[in-house]
Order: structure tokens, then sequence, then C-alpha cells
């Protein structure tokens, strides 16, 4: 049986129109000398997101942007996860913030609900699948997590999304306080970058 599609050229698509995914993702790409474009920037359009899971959204995106613009595309579906809310918001954590994906409002939304638990359960996961797809349609999907636990009120200003209200296991920092090279170095979309480079990177590191 084949092992995972390597990844040989040197130019890739970040399938996400979200300006601090592309950020994040074109840090941890920086050291394997790949020129990366965002779909926004190539003005391919967004996907609706259909699948029922993190990795099925995750392999639409790419693969939608791979077709579209005729190179390798890696695109992410990541959420905030949270037991007390039977794993909500996990795939529509970007829709809880409406129409204009506003993550104040999706934040307080998470914490009048998890008032009205009581179970006092504070504890979360950010998950995140990463795909990368190439033109012809193959994928290669990874899975990373971080488990931590939900504040409030909100702390810091880095970072993007629910990052303020969330606290990795064994730190006291929010996603939103940490040093951006911190975060990259715990968190869920790290941790699936982290598979991915070993399985479709691999040679570059020769």
């Amino acid at each position: 049986m084949a092992g995972p599609r390597q990844f040989a050229g040197d130019r890739l698509v970040i399938a996400s129109h979200n300006a601090g995914k592309v950020r994040e993702m074109g840090e941890l790409l920086a050291p394997f000398a790949v020129a990366a474009v965002s779909a926004g920037e190539l003005g391919l359009a967004e996907p609706e997101e259909t699948g029922s899971t993190f990795a099925e959204n995750a392999e639409l995106k790419a693969l939608a942007a791979a077709r579209s613009a005729n190179l390798p595309a890696l695109a992410d579906d990541s959420g905030l996860v949270v037991p007390a809310l039977d794993g909500a918001p996990g795939i529509y954590s970007g829709r809880w913030g409406g129409e204009e994906r506003d993550f104040s409002v999706a934040m307080a939304r998470v914490q009048s609900e998890l008032e009205t638990c009581s179970s006092g359960d504070r504890s979360a996961q950010f998950a995140a699948a990463l795909t990368l797809a190439w033109p012809d349609g193959h994928c290669e999907t990874f899975m990373g997590q971080v488990d931590g636990c939900l504040v409030w009120p909100p702390r810091g200003e880095r970072g993007f999304g629910y990052d303020p209200m969330f606290v990795a296991a064994g730190h006291e920092l929010t996603f939103g306080e940490l040093e951006p090279g911190h975060k990259h170095a715990i968190s869920h979309r790290a941790d699936a970058f982290a598979k991915l480079v070993a399985a479709c990177f691999a040679k570059r590191h020769d």
C-alpha cells in the first residue's frame, strides 16, 4: 500500500478567506520554502461548508481551491468543541458569530449558554482538520486537538476567533494573550500541521 503523497512543488493555495488563518498557516509553511497564496488573493469563491465533520469541510474547501487554481491547496476546518454544550459550537463555530462572523458575539453566546448549564463544566477543546488536496482530487487529511478550559471575560488582543476565552491545559494565558510563536507550538492547527509535515513534507527534511 502506497504511503501518503509527498508535496513536491513550491507553490500552494491556502484555501481560506480568514486573514488570521491565512497568516497562521503561512507562518507554519515558512520553513519549507513554499510560496503560499490565499484563496482570497486569487479571487476564488468560498464553497458552502456542507460537511458534517471538520474533516469533510476541510476536504471540500481544499479540493475546490485546488481545482480552481490548478495548484495544490491547503485548507483547514477548525472550531471550538464544548462538552457541556454537547460539542457545540463545533463545525458551526464561525456561524455562531452571525453573518458577519463576529467572534465577540460568538464568545458571548458560548458564555451565555454555559451559564445555563448546571454542571459547571468549562472544559473545551480546539479541534482542527487540515487537508492538502491536489488538482487531480487526491487528498491527505490530518486531525489536531488541544485541550483546555474557557474563561470569562475574554482576555488578549492576539489570535482570532475564540482565542481570547480559551486557556490551554497547563497554561495560564489565553490564546489571545500568548505570543504567536508560543501559540503555534501548542495549537490544534500546529498539531495537525506537524502530522501533515511528517507525512507529506518528509523529503524536505533530507
